[in-house]
């Protein structure tokens, strides 16, 4: 009889030992090993070793789940502590976006047309040095030259350009006004007057027309020549120009006129043939003042004080990339602003340049103190202010 075949298990008997799927009994323990084929008549069981090993597989992922169950029960309630935060397992939504910083706005309302003499705010602007500070500086064009510091007293706009001598002028009527920089430190403004007229000093001006381009230059730098020559008051005839004073000279309605631009208009009536005579306020013995501030209202201040202070700081990195770069300057500037760019001023910023304040929080008390006397004496002014009415310098300590 032909012995019965015995199928050779595919997995190694020694895997099944282990997982203790293999039958086990004192036959089995004390079996010794027969040389030969078994007696005939014996049954020889076959096992299902791939079912045993799907079983040993389950088993084994029991235990494991069993044991992570263990761990887990055994660090304690995910409860989100110092000692023992929550971490979750999954983002169950998206991450919430990046707030943008503050965006603080300021408006700023120039003292004439863009030009030359508004570089520093020109140049901050479009270098991004107002915004990289949290700032959006916004700047505008009076209709005339008297309606800044009205809308700034009336708190319709937060900055506004002025010369410092309607500063003195607006204290002393009440304004909340103050100064908080210097873009320009030197007097622009000069009495300019046809070449054909009689006038060579301020003595001369009894019995002509001057005209004027606004308040500090009719009733601060007029007035003050008018003591000065001991000319009376009635004795000129004055007119009101706002943006005309080129016009109302060359068609002869003046003689002259207070307040103008020294650097742009003489040499643009030059170009129209029209020769002209230019007294500088120093010349006319007016003390030196700064000749372009930047004004806030007094009443909000506190508040704005340090956009302002960002602001005055933009500035004065620009002023300081001007001086460094003045020709790259101006062609940022002629580009930003293509109503700039013309023979009159490109001539007009060679004198400009030098005179931007390169640090335009700088506060020279003294020259604001001996300019209020100097108003006082001539009779402008009602009462002496103390400079620190005046102006302000926004970086330094508030009191």
């Amino acid at each position: 009889m032909i012995p019965p075949v015995i199928r050779r298990p595919r997995w190694p008997i020694a895997l099944l030992a282990i997982a203790g799927l293999l039958p086990a009994g004192p036959a089995a323990a004390d079996a010794e090993p027969r040389a030969g084929y078994p007696p005939l008549g014996t049954e020889v069981i076959v096992l299902d070793l791939e079912a045993l090993a799907d079983e040993a597989a389950r088993r084994i992922a029991e235990q494991q789940a069993i044991h992570r169950r263990y761990r887990e029960a055994s660090r304690g309630p995910a409860v989100d502590t110092p000692s023992r935060p929550s971490v979750p397992a999954i983002a169950l939504r998206p991450a919430e976006p990046i707030e943008p910083p503050p965006v603080t706005p300021l408006s700023v309302m120039l003292d004439w047309t863009p030009s030359p003499r508004h570089a520093a705010l020109i140049v901050a602007r479009e270098r991004g040095l107002f915004a990289s500070r949290g700032l959006d500086v916004t700047l505008s064009t009076p209709a005339d030259p008297d309606v800044p510091i009205k809308l700034l007293a009336a708190s319709r706009i937060d900055l506004a350009l002025a010369r410092q001598p309607l500063l003195h002028l607006g204290v002393d009527r009440g304004l909340p006004v103050v100064r908080v920089a210097t873009l320009i430190a030197m007097p622009l403004s000069a009495l300019v007057v046809r070449e054909d007229s009689d006038i060579t000093a301020a003595v001369d001006l009894a019995g002509s027309r001057i005209g004027h381009a606004d308040a500090d230059s009719r009733d601060a730098l007029l007035t003050a020549l008018l003591r000065k020559a001991s000319v009376r008051d009635d004795e000129v005839e004055t007119e009101e120009l706002h943006f005309r004073l080129g016009d109302a000279l060359r068609e002869g309605r003046v003689e002259g006129v207070i307040g103008a631009m020294r650097h742009l208009l003489p040499r643009r009536l030059a170009d129209e043939g029209l020769a002209t005579r230019v007294l500088t306020s120093e010349a006319l013995g007016i003390p030196l003042h700064d000749g372009l501030v930047i004004l806030a209202n007094r009443d909000h201040l506190g508040a704005q004080r340090e956009a302002i202070r960002r602001l005055v700081e933009a500035l004065e990195e620009a002023s300081a990339w001007i001086a460094n770069h003045p020709e790259a300057a101006w062609t940022l500037i002629a580009t930003a602003e293509p109503g700039i760019d013309t023979p009159v001023n490109r001539e007009a910023w060679q004198q400009i340049r030098p005179r931007l304040s390169l640090s335009p929080a700088a506060l020279d008390q003294g020259r604001y103190r001996r300019f209020e006397e100097f108003l006082l004496e001539a009779g402008i002014l009602d009462e002496r202010h103390p400079v620190s009415r005046l102006a302000v310098d926004p970086g330094a300590p508030s009191r």
